[in-house]
């Protein structure tokens, strides 16, 4: 149960406009920013960074940054923030079930992952969330993945999806009706 309730439509026309600018077309606003609204200063302040990590400017890819989300989510056991990014971008991403499978319960050395590039993104999130750091050997094969720009992009994305998966997990946001849940990730 939530322990903080989002809010519920209808909306004041204040926070309907903000959340209008948080979704796709038609879409209905998702928990979590129906209880992040409940600060809309913050939720106004933060929805531009996150169109930031979630738009065409970021530098990884889409398949990268899903990869990284997940795995951060995952590892965070944010179960809620998982499965959101996996019922809307999973598919666009182009994730198949081993690799979905894998990225939530595996390893980077798991057969699915034939890209270098790819299981040097997945150890740099499990570096982050055990040591909040990389090591010399990890920087380095990262530095050897990965531009500047990509690298400083991954970092701060692996860092937002903590904050993200925090405050998902604390506010007990109630899953969304039909995203996946960690057991359907089997391989």
């Amino acid at each position: 149960m939530a322990r903080i309730a989002p809010f519920e439509a209808p909306f004041t026309a204040e926070v309907a406009a903000q959340l209008a600018t948080m979704m796709p077309s038609g879409v209905p606003p998702i928990g979590l920013f129906r209880t992040y609204a409940k600060n809309l200063p913050m939720t106004i302040a933060m929805s531009h960074w996150g169109r930031y990590e979630l738009g065409r400017h970021l530098s990884l890819t889409i398949r990268e940054r899903e990869i990284v989300i997940l795995r951060t989510c995952a590892r965070c056991r944010c179960e809620y923030e998982w499965g959101v990014h996996l019922m809307f971008f999973a598919h666009r991403a182009g994730l198949t079930r081993p690799e979905i499978a894998s990225v939530t319960h595996g390893a980077p050395e798991d057969s699915c992952w034939t890209s270098s590039r790819e299981r040097t993104l997945i150890q740099v999130v499990d570096a982050l969330h055990d040591s909040s750091d990389l090591d010399d050997s990890l920087w380095q094969s990262a530095r050897e993945a990965l531009d500047e720009p990509q690298l400083l992009d991954l970092l701060l994305l692996c860092g937002w999806y903590h904050a993200i998966s925090f405050a998902a997990r604390a506010a007990r946001v109630d899953l969304e009706p039909g995203a996946p849940r960690f057991a359907d990730a089997t391989a």
